[in-house]
């Protein structure tokens, strides 16, 4: 029998993991603020003079961004900033169609009163926002409640899923069109409030058809604002 010093003995000593999750989540604010630009070239020497880091780090936050849609390789550019196509947008809410209605219902299953209550902040975020709401403000603020709902599924695979899909969801809402319509703040109110009912009641079958609801709209609309001449490019 193989003690336990001898079983570890093949373990290679641990990397550190912060510092590019550090350098990742940074790229990823200018990339979301617009800073970065759709096609821009990421330079693994410029980031790691702008950053003050080795270029491993740099590295591993390039391929976590790549695994998250932000950034895309090309041949003879290196790393650039992704722009999302039409295809990746469908592709994008047919996953999010696929895991958002099964959080929902685990939601319903598993939510507590902390829960509630920070979905309900996050609604009562909407009915603040105005005609002069930004297009990343609004797509920020909705996102925000749509965590609450997959941390509070208490479904951890299904979280870490939506961490890396998270930033592609948020920059196809920079499409949508409509955030700045006088009635856009009362349908977020309305339509995060039906999933808040359903969560809170516990009715993991009218949660699940609620997401649904709301994924086939959201990706109706960003559809459209696509369609209509406004792309996804985030700034």
């Amino acid at each position: 029998m193989t003690t336990e010093p001898e079983a570890l003995s093949g373990l290679a000593p641990a990397t550190p993991t912060l510092l590019s999750e550090i350098v990742a989540e940074r790229i990823r604010a200018t990339i979301v603020r617009g800073e970065l630009a759709p096609g821009d070239r990421l330079r693994e020497e410029q980031l790691a003079g702008a950053l003050d880091v080795s270029r491993g780090p740099i590295r591993d936050a390039l391929l976590q961004l790549e695994r998250e849609g932000l950034v895309v390789r090309r041949r003879n550019r290196g790393a650039v900033v992704a722009q999302l196509s039409r295809a990746d947008l469908e592709e994008v809410f047919s996953l999010r169609l696929a895991i958002e209605p099964f959080v929902c219902a685990w939601a319903a299953r598993n939510a507590g009163e902390e829960d509630w209550a920070e979905m309900q902040g996050c609604i009562e975020v909407f009915e603040r926002l105005d005609t002069s709401v930004t297009v990343q403000t609004a797509a920020e603020a909705d996102l925000q409640f749509h965590d609450v709902v997959y941390r509070a599924s208490g479904h951890a695979r299904v979280l870490r899923l939506w961490q890396d899909l998270r930033s592609q969801v948020y920059m196809a809402m920079l499409a949508r069109t409509y955030v700045r319509e006088p009635d856009f703040a009362d349908i977020m109110v309305r339509n995060h409030t039906a999933l808040l009912e359903a969560i809170r009641e516990r009715d993991e079958e009218r949660a699940q058809r609620v997401g649904t609801e709301h994924v086939q709209t959201s990706s109706r609309r960003v559809l459209a604002g696509y369609d209509s001449g406004r792309r996804p490019a985030v700034g």
